[in-house]
């Protein structure tokens, strides 16, 4: 959608570089999800970091010579910090926290303050699940929506503003199924579940979209005499021009999926009445497409 929009509005004619891009730009989804990991390597760095400082205080009290080394042994984050993927994904990517330690350190102090890490920090339960669960809770509490840390990737990249809704539950699964004895060799969440089969449905959308824009665009404007397509919310009309290509040109999508899917992206991207309006208009073309004979589907209970 973020491709076929920005293809729309520019004066690029050019499929085949639209296309690269659009693929350069679900690449860097995963330098987020890395870099998502990454922090949370990096908060331990700060924690030990600051606890070492503490010791070194003109006066330190009894706590600061003495200090509750339980998170920074982590048990989890020490696991996490030793799997071969995620150091290998980090040195290819050039993920890295190192410059921004005021703001590591923030997100730290505001986490020590927390029920949960008082808590935490005070049990006497020293087993990995209890190390893992402590982190599964600070990530979804204190580290997936902290406004400085998502403002820094918006900075980074201005589509990950969106693009974190997509990574923060990657992250919450990746923990999740780590085990303790889980090896270095544990494999993380991959970009694709069929990386070939996504990447060509992804291309042919791409394609498709484009190719077929004519064609969307006459119909839809059919259905909205009343209303000059170019006054409808553009989202509106990019979201109904890829379903209607995937209604009338990918024979293997059940309907229904297609009309839930777009309906459900508007909610996040258009206005508040878009889902009503895309719906009734999608809906008036089915009618006349099932009418007509126009729907190619194969397959049992795809026509529904």
């Amino acid at each position: 959608m973020q491709a076929l929009y920005a293809f729309f509005q520019s004066d690029n004619n050019d499929l085949g570089k639209g296309e690269r891009e659009l693929f350069v730009g679900i690449n860097k989804i995963y330098d987020l999800y890395i870099y998502q990991l990454a922090f949370l390597l990096e908060l331990q760095h700060v924690a030990n970091v600051l606890s070492e400082d503490a010791k070194n205080k003109r006066l330190p009290t009894s706590n600061d010579l003495n200090p509750n080394l339980k998170f920074i042994e982590n048990k989890f984050i020490a696991q996490l910090a030793e799997n071969i993927h995620l150091k290998r994904e980090i040195n290819n990517r050039k993920i890295s926290w190192n410059n921004e330690f005021e703001l590591v350190k923030k997100v730290f102090n505001n986490i020590k303050v927390s029920d949960a890490y008082g808590k935490y920090m005070n049990v006497s339960d020293n087993s990995y699940q209890t190390d893992k669960d402590f982190i599964l809770d600070i990530f979804k509490e204190h580290i997936a929506d902290f406004e400085l840390v998502n403002h820094i990737y918006e900075e980074k990249n201005l589509n990950w503003g969106d693009d974190i809704y997509l990574v923060n539950p990657m992250v919450v699964k990746t923990i999740e199924s780590f085990k303790e004895n889980s090896i270095p060799d544990f494999q993380l969440i991959p970009l694709y579940k069929d990386k070939e089969e996504d990447e060509q449905f992804v291309k042919d959308l791409f394609r498709q979209t484009i190719l077929q824009e004519p064609e969307t665009k006459k119909l839809i404007a059919d259905k909205t005499q009343n209303w000059e397509v170019e006054r409808i919310a553009m989202m509106d009309v990019l979201l109904m021009k890829m379903a209607l290509t995937e209604i009338l040109y990918f024979s293997g999508i059940p309907v229904k999926v297609t009309l839930n899917e777009f309906i459900e992206i508007s909610k996040m991207y258009s206005t508040p009445k878009s889902k009503i309006f895309i719906n009734g208009i999608l809906d008036k073309l089915l009618v006349d497409f099932k009418t007509e004979g126009k729907l190619n589907k194969i397959g049992r209970g795809l026509m529904e």
